[in-house]
C-alpha cells in the first residue's frame, strides 16, 4: 500500500547553528578535520551510523540535542571558528589567467566522500582527489559526472566465502547533493536521444569545495521505466544501457552545462566513457556559431585533452557497429558528416569493416593532448594505440603521461596530519612550492613519527576487530567465533595490508601461493605478522570472486587464525582507516597491466612503506630508502614461471629485510632504520606523488596550451577555426606529394670528436605547400645492433633557399655530446606552430 502523498519532519535549527546546514552540503568535510570534528561532535554515535553523511546527520539528529548544542558556548564557539575559516576558503579570489579559461572536467565515477557511492575504484578515487586539489589551487573548473541511484555495489560474503552484490538505493535528499534551479524555480532539465526516443537527465549539484561537480539522473516519471533506469547502477546493464549511460554524460553533459550558462573553453576527458562530449561541442558550435563540422573539430580537438587509465584493449568500452548505428546514425546528420565517416573515428583503422566503434580511438582523434596516468603506462599506451597514426613510431605516438596523485589532506591521518602542520607550517595543504615544504619532513623527530602511526595501527586494529565480529554475526557464525573475533589481530605486530580490485591481473593470492612458507612467517613467535586484506571483484567478474573465496578459506586455516583477516565491502572510509594503520603496503600486478595504483600513494601520505612489483607509479617512485621491489621490472611471458618466481622473491623480501628491519629496535623501543624510511619516502615522493602536482601539471602543460589554442581559433567569429580547417585540408589533400628526396651530413663516413657538431642538409619536396605548413626536423640517437633507434632526440631544420619549384633546402646541426653508435633520419609534419600537436594528423614523411 502506497502513501497518497508524502512530506518530511525536519529539526528546527537554531540560529547560532544555521552554519552546520551550510558545511553539510558541502564535501569539504572529507578533507577539513576541523569541519569534520564539528559533526561528529553533534552526536558521535549517529555520526557513525549515518556512514559520515552530515546531510543525514542534521536530518535525523533529536531536536533536543539540537537545542543543548546552540546553549553550549563551546561548541558555538568551535562552530564559528570552522565556519569562518570555511567562509574565507569559499569566497577567495579565483585564480586568473587573462583567457577566461572554464575546464570541464568528465568522468563516469566520482570518488570524494564514503556517504557519496558514485565510484566504484581508483578511477573515481583519482577523479575526486582532481576536484579536491582543482579547489585547494583555486582553478576555474567544473566536474560532470552521473548521478547513479543505487551507486556500485555493497559487498558481502556468503558463508562458504562468495563475494555476493546488494544494490542499496542512493536517497538525494539525505546526500550532499542539491537540485540545480532554473530561472522558473523548476529543476533543470535537458534532453538526449536513444534511438528515436527522448530522454529527460536532471541535473544536480555537489560541490566539493569551491569547484561543482554536475551529476546526471535519468529516474524521472516522465522517462519510461527501461530509459529512467539508464542511470541506475554504476557499470550496470548490457552492453546497450552502457552506450546510453555514455550518451548522457558526454551529450548531455554538455547541454547541461549549456543549459546552465557555461561554456567551457576545455573539455578533460577522463577515461573514454565521455568521448561523447567531444561531439556535442562540435554539436553546439555547427549550431550556435554555423560552423562546418570541421571548422569545428579543428576548435575542439585544440582544446580537449583525453586521459586514458585502462592497459589492455579489452577494457576500453567498444559497441559493435549496428548498435552504434542505431543511436548514432541521426545524430551524424547533425554533425554535417556521413555515418561512415562518424564510425571511421571510433576505429583505429577507419577502413576495417569488422572493427568495432571504440570511444577510446574517438577520444584520442578528438584530443590535442592525450596522457596515461605514469611514465610506464604512457608507454603502453603508445603501443597499444600507435596504430591509430600507423606513420609514427612508437616513441612518438601522440600519448604522453601525467603520472597520478593522491590528495595529501584527505588521506593522511589525523596524527600524521597534525605532524605536517607542526612542522611545515600550517599552509602545507596549500603551498604553492610543495617541493619545498616537504623538505621540512627532516623535522620531524623519529620518535613522534613512530608514536603518530602506533595511534593509527592501533585505531585500524580496533575497527577490524568490530568489523569482523558484525561479518561473522551476519554469517550466523558460532557465538565463540563472533566473540573470538575481539581478539584477532595485534596492535603491536608488524601488519601488512592488501586492499584494491580483485582484478585478476592484480593476483591477490600470489601471497599464498606456499602456503607453507607463509605460515612460518606469520607465526614467527619473536617477529609475528599479520594481514589484513579487502576489495571487491566485479560482479561478472567469477575468476576474482574465486579469489576472495579462496583466501577467505585460507583465513579460516588454524594456522592463519588471527593472523589474516578479509574485510568486506571496501570503501573510501576502509581505504583511509588501511593506508594509515598497516605498516607496509603490497601490491603485486602482473607488470606493466597497473596503469598507476594509487593506493600506495595513499599509503606513502601516512609514512607506510611499500613492498610492490615496478609498474604503475613505483617503477618511478621506488628506492631502496623508500621501500621495496618485486623483482626488477621483467615482463615474462610465462605466467606460471612470473608467479613462482614473483612469489618467492616476496618470501625473500619479508623474511630477509621487511620483517627484520621493522623487529630492530631501540632501548625504547623505536625501529630508526624503519622509521627513517618513512621519512625519507614522505620527503622526497610526496611531492611527487601528490594531486596538487597532478593537476598542475595539467593545468601547465596541458590546460593553458588549450586555452590559448582556444581563444585563438575562435577570435574574430571563429575565422581563425574556419581557416584552420581549410588549411589543414590543404594538408591533407597535398601531403602525398610531401617527400624527403636527399639526406646528407658533413660525416662523410667519417668519425666525429666530441663536442663537434654535425652539420646536416636536407632536400625535401613540398609540392603545393610552403616552408611555413610544415615543420622539419632531424631525428637521431643511439642504435642498436640492428640498426633502430634506443632513444632519440630531435632538432629543427631551418630552410635556406628554394632549389627548383616546389623543392626547398633545409639545413641544421645536432651537438655531439657523448661518445657511441648513434644515427640519423629526417622526417617532415605540420607545421608545430599552427598545431597544438603536429603528429595528431598523423600526416608524417620520412627520409
Amino acid at each position: 500500500m502506497k502513501a497518497k502523498q508524502e512530506f518530511k519532519v525536519v529539526p528546527r535549527f537554531p540560529e547560532r547553528l544555521l552554519p552546520l546546514r551550510k558545511m553539510a552540503f558541502n564535501v569539504m568535510f572529507s578533507w577539513n578535520p576541523e569541519i569534520r570534528d564539528i559533526f561528529q561532535r553533534v552526536d558521535p554515535k549517529l555520526w557513525s551510523e549515518t556512514n559520515h553523511n552530515p546531510v543525514r546527520l542534521m536530518s535525523r539528529v533529536e531536536q533536543k540535542r539540537l537545542d543543548e548544542l546552540a546553549e553550549d558556548t563551546g561548541f558555538v564557539s568551535e562552530l564559528e571558528e570552522a565556519a569562518h575559516h570555511f567562509d574565507l576558503y569559499m569566497n577567495a579570489p579565483p585564480r586568473k589567467d587573462g583567457l577566461g579559461t572554464c575546464i570541464a572536467y568528465f568522468s563516469a565515477e566520482f570518488g570524494l566522500t564514503t556517504c557519496l557511492p558514485i565510484y566504484s575504484g581508483g578511477l573515481g578515487i583519482l577523479a575526486g582527489d582532481h576536484l579536491k586539489s582543482a579547489s585547494d589551487l583555486n582553478l576555474p573548473l567544473v566536474g560532470v559526472g552521473l548521478l547513479y541511484q543505487t551507486g556500485y555495489f555493497q559487498q558481502y560474503l556468503n558463508n562458504d566465502g562468495w563475494q555476493m552484490e546488494n544494490y542499496v538505493p542512493n536517497e538525494y535528499d539525505a546526500m550532499p547533493v542539491t537540485q540545480v534551479l532554473g530561472g522558473d524555480g523548476s529543476q533543470v532539465k535537458v534532453y538526449v536521444r536513444f534511438r528515436d526516443r527522448q530522454c529527460a537527465v536532471a541535473v544536480w549539484r555537489i560541490m566539493a569545495g569551491r569547484i561543482p561537480l554536475y551529476v546526471l539522473d535519468t529516474d524521472l516519471d516522465e522517462n519510461p521505466p527501461d530509459l529512467r533506469g539508464t542511470t541506475s547502477a554504476l557499470y550496470g546493464g548490457d552492453i546497450e544501457n552502457r552506450i546510453r549511460q555514455e550518451i548522457v554524460l558526454g551529450v548531455g553533459g554538455l547541454r547541461a552545462l549549456k543549459a546552465m550558462g557555461i561554456t567551457p573553453t576545455i573539455i578533460h576527458m577522463n577515461e573514454g566513457h565521455s568521448a561523447f562530449s567531444a561531439l556535442e561541442r562540435i554539436n553546439i558550435l555547427r549550431k550556435d556559431h554555423g560552423l562546418s563540422f570541421d571548422a569545428a573539430k579543428e576548435l575542439v580537438q585544440a582544446s580537449t585533452v583525453f586521459t586514458t587509465h585502462t592497459p589492455v584493449p579489452a577494457g576500453n568500452d567498444t559497441f559493435s557497429p549496428d548498435l552504434a548505428r542505431a543511436y548514432f546514425e541521426e545524430y551524424a546528420k547533425e554533425l554535417g558528416i556521413s555515418w561512415p565517416v562518424l564510425l571511421g573515428f571510433g576505429r583505429v583503422n577507419p577502413r576495417d569493416d569488422r572493427e568495432p566503434f571504440g570511444v577510446t580511438p574517438l577520444s584520442l582523434r578528438l584530443s590535442a593532448h592525450a596522457n596515461g596516468v605514469s611514465r610506464l603506462h604512457g608507454l603502453v599506451s603508445r603501443r597499444m594505440w600507435q596504430g591509430i597514426w600507423p606513420r609514427t613510431p612508437v616513441e612518438d605516438t601522440p600519448i604522453d603521461y601525467v603520472t597520478n596523485g593522491i590528495h595529501v589532506s584527505t588521506w593522511a591521518s589525523r596524527e600524521i596530519a597534525r605532524l605536517y602542520g607542526r612542522y611545515l607550517g600550517q599552509d602545507w595543504k596549500e603551498d604553492p612550492d610543495p617541493f619545498h615544504i616537504w623538505q621540512h619532513v627532516n623535522q620531524i623527530p623519529l620518535s613522534e613519527l613512530w608514536r603518530a602511526h602506533c595511534h593509527c595501527r592501533e585505531r585500524l586494529v580496533a575497527f577490524c576487530r568490530r568489523a569482523f565480529m558484525k561479518q561473522l554475526k551476519r554469517q550466523g557464525a558460532p557465538a565463540d567465533l563472533v566473540q573470538g573475533a575481539m581478539e584477532i589481530l595485534s596492535p603491536d605486530t608488524l601488519t601488512i595490508g592488501f586492499a584494491r580490485r580483485f582484478a585478476t591481473y592484480k593476483r591477490a593470492t600470489l601471497l599464498f601461493s606456499d602456503p607453507d612458507r607463509l605460515a612460518r612467517i606469520l607465526n614467527n613467535p619473536d617477529r609475528p605478522v599479520q594481514i589484513i586484506i579487502s576489495g571487491k571483484a566485479h560482479p561478472a567478474d567469477n575468476d576474482g570472486k574465486a579469489f576472495v573465496k579462496s583466501i577467505i578459506h585460507f583465513s579460516r586455516e588454524e594456522r592463519f587464525h588471527n593472523r589474516i583477516v578479509f574485510l568486506e565491502n571496501y570503501n573510501i572510509h576502509l581505504a583511509s582507516l588501511l593506508t594509515a594503520g598497516c605498516d607496509v603496503w603490497l601490491n603485486n600486478p602482473r607488470r606493466p597491466l597497473e596503469a598507476c595504483g594509487t593506493s600506495g600513494m595513499k599509503a606513502l601520505a601516512n609514512g607506510v612503506l611499500n613492498l610492490s612489483v615496478l609498474d604503475g607509479w613505483w617503477d618511478e617512485g621506488y628506492g631502496p630508502d623508500y621501500g621495496w621491489a618485486i623483482g626488477s621490472g621483467e615482463e615474462e611471458p610465462d605466467q606460471a614461471l612470473q608467479d613462482l618466481t614473483e612469489s618467492q622473491a616476496l618470501y625473500n623480501l619479508l623474511e630477509h629485510q621487511v620483517v627484520p628491519k621493522f623487529y630492530a629496535r631501540t632501548a625504547d623501543g623505536i625501529p630508526v632504520a624503519w622509521c627513517e624510511m618513512m621519512r625519507n619516502s614522505i620527503r622526497d615522493l610526496m611531492p611527487r606523488f601528490s594531486s596538487h602536482r597532478m593537476v598542475k601539471e595539467y593545468y601547465d602543460r596541458f590546460y593553458t596550451r588549450s586555452s590559448e589554442r582556444w581563444h585563438a581559433l575562435s577570435a574574430q567569429g571563429y575565422l581563425a577555426a574556419t581557416e584552420q580547417a581549410a588549411w589543414t585540408n590543404r594538408l591533407r589533400t597535398s601531403w602525398n606529394d610531401v617527400a624527403v628526396q636527399q639526406l646528407r651530413s658533413d660525416a662523410s663516413g667519417q668519425d666525429k670528436l666530441v663536442g663537434e657538431k654535425l652539420l646536416l642538409t636536407a632536400v625535401v619536396r613540398l609540392g603545393a605547400l610552403v616552408p611555413d605548413d610544415v615543420t622539419v626536423e632531424a631525428y637521431y640517437g643511439s642504435m642498436d645492433h640492428q640498426g633502430d633507434f634506443t632513444d632519440r632526440e630531435t632538432v629543427t631544420l631551418r630552410p635556406v633557399k628554394e632549389a627548383e619549384p616546389g623543392v626547398f633546402v633545409y639545413e641544421g646541426s645536432m651537438d655531439c655530446v657523448k661518445t657511441g653508435r648513434f644515427g640519423y633520419t629526417a622526417r617532415i609534419m605540420p607545421s608545430r606552430e599552427k598545431l597544438g600537436n603536429p603528429l595528431s594528423l598523423g600526416l608524417v614523411a620520412w627520409a
